[in-house]
């Protein structure tokens, strides 16, 4: 599905890729550097926008991976432990581990044997609030190329309205006159040479945002699955009891956790 989109996006690009290069062959002696000189220092917002997009772009490739939030290796481990019962020692392995089905193993663990008698409402709210931060820091991670997104447009179109209304003033304090006023083409385009490049940044940012946030979806629902796994096995080993507290925790785990091959 998300190479159909990309395709499909690559294709509805064609179009204004091709009428980017009629407009280099129209101004073949004209360079990028003198494009963005002319651009103002609106341009230089741009560029700073353009260079931060393509940082972010790069990070989370290398970090918005599986194995950042939920891999094998622990789960196995995890699981060996939790049938030992070894909760603190769980705890101290979860300490050294990075991933964010740790995080929240470990606040669930740090509850339980701080609160032996908890009920297995408290303990999954415990373990739900953690999850729900986890997945709100992947989510917030790549927001920022959505509010570049949204900036860079905004930008731009400063930039054209600052152009428009130096040509403008040159018109009506006479600085421009006769055959002169030819140059106000020339005063335009410059103008209009931010509103493209804000353009461009922000159909950038939000086709990285889109592919992302597929990322960051699926990387919830592994979190999720592997949560309710560790929430499971704690149940099972906990002792039953008549009251209210352990004896719901005591279910029986009736699912293995379908682990996968980390990427």
């Amino acid at each position: 599905m998300k190479i159909c989109f990309l395709l499909a996006l690559i294709f509805a690009l064609i179009p204004s890729l091709a009428s980017a290069q009629e407009l280099a062959d129209v101004a073949k002696d004209i360079t990028i550097v003198d494009i963005l000189k002319k651009g103002g220092y609106v341009m230089g917002a741009l560029v700073v926008l353009s260079v931060f997009t393509l940082i972010l772009v790069l990070l989370y490739f290398l970090t918005l991976r599986r194995s950042t939030v939920v891999t094998n290796k622990f789960m196995n481990a995890a699981e060996a432990m939790i049938r030992k019962r070894d909760y603190l020692g769980l705890i101290a392995y979860c300490h050294r581990r990075g991933e964010s089905v740790a995080r929240v193993t470990q606040k669930t663990l740090d509850f339980l044997t701080k609160n032996p008698s908890a009920s297995q409402p408290e303990i999954r709210e415990v373990a739900e609030s953690e999850g729900n931060r986890q997945a709100g820091i992947l989510s917030q991670r790549i927001s920022y190329l959505a509010d570049i997104g949204g900036i860079a447009p905004m930008v731009g179109l400063l930039g054209t309205v600052i152009g428009m209304i130096k040509s403008f003033m040159d018109i009506a304090n006479g600085n421009i006159e006769g055959a002169k006023q030819l140059e106000l083409a020339q005063g335009v385009w410059e103008a209009l040479i931010t509103t493209a490049a804000g353009l461009v940044i922000s159909i950038i940012a939000m086709t990285f945002y889109s592919y992302f946030r597929g990322r960051v979806q699926s990387h919830t629902a592994e979190l999720e699955a592997a949560s309710t796994h560790i929430l499971a096995l704690v149940g099972s080993q906990l002792p039953q009891n008549t009251g209210q507290g352990t004896m719901a925790m005591s279910q029986p785990l009736q699912d293995d956790y379908p682990m996968r091959d980390a990427r």
